[in-house]
């Protein structure tokens, strides 16, 4: 494949890799809101939200003996992750994202209690232990969220909570998310339960990380 024809297989894609700043990050999904859908699931066979729906499900089905609890969907996107999310059983979801135009895609799925717009990056306006879990499918990458931010969300998600995270290789190989892993653990905000390589964007060769966090219970 030539660099050309992997940037018009990539799309959107490809530059997403790129971003640099959160304005950056902003005006790309602006742009990119009305085809993200088919660019990412339909045409490169996004395989994250599916697989860590179903890893989050285990560990909820473990710790909780079930998925009925309330789950936040950060950096929810078009709504992705919550399709997949919802599937896997979690019917009782919120969702936010850094993007208005992704929202108002996410509005259409009718699978969120409620949806708002946060850039996590300053900090969510949510309680803590509020959620019972959250998935982050997608979002810790370049110009997205940095690898500290886990601590947010892991702070929203009450003790004894579960928290499943999944990235691409391109943002795992850096190794500022996995120290940040690391340092959470040591910390003893969280440990890791689950940690599988495979799939990110099969359609484009790129594969990725699914990370389960369990809180602790006291």
């Amino acid at each position: 494949m030539t660099e050309k024809d992997s940037g018009e297989k990539l799309g959107l894609i490809g530059p997403s890799y790129d971003l640099k700043s959160g304005a950056d990050t902003l005006a790309h999904y602006e742009t990119w809101a009305d085809t993200y859908d088919e660019e990412v699931n339909e045409d490169l066979g996004y395989a994250q939200p599916a697989r860590c729906a179903a890893a989050l499900a285990d560990v909820a089905q473990s710790i909780d003996g079930g998925t009925g609890g309330r789950l936040l969907d950060v950096g929810c996107g078009t709504g992705l992750s919550g399709l997949a999310l919802r599937d896997a059983g979690f019917t009782n979801q919120d969702g936010c994202d850094f993007s208005q135009p992704m929202l108002e895609r996410a509005i259409a799925t009718g699978i969120y209690q409620r949806l708002f717009e946060a850039d996590l990056n300053e900090g969510l306006q949510v309680g803590d232990g509020t959620y019972d879990y959250a998935a982050a499918v997608g979002v810790f990458s370049f110009g997205h969220l940095e690898p500290p931010v886990l601590r947010e969300v892991l702070r929203v998600v009450r003790l004894g909570g579960a928290v499943v995270v999944g990235l691409n290789d391109h943002f795992w190989d850096l190794g500022t998310f996995t120290t940040e892993l690391e340092a959470i653990q040591a910390d003893g905000i969280a440990r890791v339960t689950f940690q599988e390589h495979g799939d990110h964007l099969p359609g484009a060769g790129i594969g990725g990380w699914v990370v389960v966090l369990v809180r602790p219970a006291d």
